[in-house]
């Protein structure tokens, strides 16, 4: 009897194709009634609901095993910054990692997640959070890759294609996710161009990169909750987008009604079946839900799991989780997302020539300071503090003082005594991060301002010492108007992860040539932002935030969008475009001259925008259309193309609910910034003559 039973599930993984498809539907009609809805059920009993909460991705969440068929269950955990599971790799958050803007290397990341995920036994990995930052004060903007949709989609994309060399890559929170304070309620008002032009694009390219999953979010859109939201879920996921996985609810109340979200698109409750399981299989005796639906979602289910089971196991041994190659996989990718902000007088990098003693100064710098404590949290086997890499790095070359800085009097002395200062400030999981329901732990920003006392401890070193370095830790833009000017340099580190102390002092001592750029812009002021109200019941989301709308207000920001400055300078030349006119379905190259007239080697990251400025209907001044990295030794000169399509450029027609391409003329700027000084323009035509 067990021999048929493997048979069954052995047909459906081993087949290919339209062979699978034949095979699952064959499954499909053999299930009972009852094992169709625990396939759409999480397994989570009520009694474990309290350990969940006390100490969350303890173990796997399971879905829809059934042992009659062999069928195995979905084994779901989280994180973005490394599997939440045991004692895995911490890698930097989601957001340090977007200031990379390297897609090789965050699918090498997540490639090293999916190993560890699937040696700890889970099948299915919730990493892929492309939400965009609508306003830095979101307490989970660390889980994102920024604000800008094509950074966010490339890197969600790359994300995808790394989990899936092992697991299932589950893609959140869709759609429009970004309050904390009131995700459980909130409505997300917003028109349908701003729908499909700014908040969607990314989590098509995740889908287009194969995404097996995607996790409807809690909040509603235009007066729906995403997991009953026919329009997001069924017309465009599943209709339009050609979605053949499966849709899973965020956990306990991702889910409000039973009818609407079978309708509505919704494939799997977790963790546990409040709207599904027995409310299900009353809504489809009443004739309430089709019988359909459930086949359907079933389907994609086995699909899912099936192309994942097949996957040969013997790879992924316990000791592959947090591995020496994952952990200088972590360092590397550390490095590269430290954003140098300032470096006035070349202050950084500190050598060690010539300097006897150095000061360390802050709470934060002997604190492992990894990111919020929600369901993202990762608890690797061991954490290297920003003290411990410098002091690491220093070695006997330099004596290393360090003081808490609770004690302004000893902060200052230290600094009155060393040769160079290194101040660790910012936020920690208290201050900002998913909001815990036991506790007042994460939620919202109510200021984008560091705490009071980091500002005075910054001011008071700053006036002992010339050559004092900031280093900023967090997980979004911090405000700095008060202080900006005193320091000597300021580093922008984020939550770093396990290695973030080691990259923090290799960046600090010139070990690497800072390369990152802001994957969002840090604001003078509040001020310049939309209001933030943590607790809205409705909100109004348009068409503009971030550096499309500092674009089009014309206001100043601390740190444009893209920024990141080096320890050696590149110079651009030479922009020149492939053609000056192309088709409606045509292509063009954009070609840069980028030189590295420094005398250190480094990577720079070459930024492509595209401007609309004859078009007849409302347009931001440019966006994001293209990126690429390119390494330069001293003197050396490279030639960087960037490929750019007409179907790249098309805008959300909403009265012919169709996209479309405007003949008109756009402008192609490349450069090291979003700011418009960083940037050479040359223009082209889109025609819609026949090719």
């Amino acid at each position: 009897m067990w021999r048929k039973k493997e048979t069954d599930w052995s047909k459906v993984v081993n087949g290919e194709g339209d062979e699978r498809e034949a095979c699952i539907q064959e499954l499909v009609s053999r299930m009972t009634f009852e094992e169709k809805i625990e396939q759409m059920s999480g397994d989570l009993n009520l009694y474990d609901i309290p350990l969940m909460l006390l100490r969350y991705n303890l173990r796997t969440f399971n879905a829809g095993a059934n042992k009659r068929l062999g069928i195995p269950p979905l084994r779901f955990t989280d994180g973005p910054r490394g599997v939440a599971l045991n004692h895995s790799t911490c890698f930097p958050v989601s957001m340090a990692r977007g200031a990379s803007w390297d897609i090789d290397l965050e699918e090498r990341v997540a490639s090293a997640m999916g190993v560890e995920a699937r040696a700890q036994g889970a099948n299915l990995l919730a990493a892929v959070c492309v939400n965009l930052l609508h306003h830095p004060a979101w307490g989970r903007a660390q889980e994102t890759f920024g604000e800008d949709s094509h950074l966010s989609g490339s890197m969600g994309a790359a994300m995808v294609r790394g989990l899936q060399k092992h697991i299932m890559a589950c893609v959140k929170h869709f759609a429009c996710n970004s309050i904390e304070g009131s995700r459980f309620y909130v409505d997300v008002r917003l028109d349908e161009r701003s729908l499909r032009e700014v908040y969607l694009p990314h989590f098509k390219d995740c889908i287009e990169a194969g995404a097996a999953s995607i996790m409807a979010a809690y909040n509603k859109v235009n007066g729906n909750y995403c997991s009953h939201n026919s329009h997001l879920l069924r017309d465009i996921l599943k209709g339009e987008w050609a979605f053949e996985g499966f849709v899973i609810s965020d956990f306990i109340y991702g889910t409000r009604d039973t009818v609407r979200a079978a309708k509505g698109g919704l494939d799997v409750e977790m963790p546990n079946a409040r709207y599904f399981g027995r409310k299900l299989r009353k809504a489809v005796w009443k004739g309430k839900v089709e019988p359909s639906l459930l086949d359907e979602a079933v389907t994609r289910i086995l699909r899912e799991k099936a192309r994942f089971d097949s996957r040969d196991g013997t790879a992924y041994g316990r000791d592959r989780v947090a591995s020496s190659e994952h952990t200088e996989l972590a360092l590397e990718a550390a490095r590269s997302s430290i954003v140098l902000l300032k470096n006035d007088n070349d202050a950084l990098p500190l050598k060690l020539e010539g300097i006897s003693r150095i000061a360390v100064v802050g709470v934060l710098a002997d604190s492992a300071n990894l990111g919020d404590y929600g369901s993202s949290r990762v608890r690797p086997p061991y954490a290297v503090t920003p003290l411990q890499g410098i002091m690491n790095r220093v070695g006997d070359s330099a004596e290393v003082t360090y003081s808490r800085g609770e004690d302004f009097n000893e902060a200052s002395r230290a600094a009155r005594e060393a040769d160079a200062v290194i101040v660790i400030a910012g936020l920690t999981g208290r201050d900002e991060g998913e909001a815990l329901p036991l506790s007042k732990t994460g939620g919202d920003r109510s200021s984008l301002n560091l705490p009071r006392e980091q500002v005075e401890l910054i001011e008071a070193v700053c006036q002992e010492s010339e050559r004092c370095i900031v280093v900023l830790e967090g997980g979004s833009a911090i405000t700095m108007w008060e202080w900006r000017s005193k320091p000597a340099a300021i580093l922008m580190a984020w939550y770093p992860g396990m290695e973030g102390g080691h990259a923090i002092a290799d960046i600090i001592f010139g070990v690497q040539n800072p390369s990152a750029k802001l994957p969002i812009t840090f604001p003078e002021s509040s001020s310049q932002l939309p209001r933030f109200d943590s607790k809205a019941r409705s909100v109004q989301y348009g068409y503009y935030h971030g550096y499309r709308l500092f674009d089009k207000t014309a206001a100043e920001p601390a740190f444009v969008f893209g920024f990141g400055l080096h320890y050696t300078r590149y110079s651009y030349s030479n922009l020149r475009l492939s053609s000056r006119q192309i088709a409606g379905d045509g292509r063009l190259d954009a070609l840069v001259d980028i030189r590295n007239d420094g005398e250190m080697e480094g990577r720079e990251v070459v930024q492509m925008y595209v401007g609309y400025p004859a078009s007849r209907i409302e347009r931001p001044v440019k966006e994001l259309k293209g990126f690429s990295l390119v390494h330069l030794k001293p003197g050396e000169s490279k030639s960087v193309a960037m490929d750019l399509g007409a179907e790249d450029l098309a805008y959300y027609d909403v009265d012919s609910r169709s996209w479309t391409i405007e003949e008109t003329e756009y402008t192609v700027y490349v450069g090291s910034s979003s700011r418009r000084e960083d940037l050479l323009s040359e223009n082209f035509f889109i025609t819609h003559t026949e090719a």
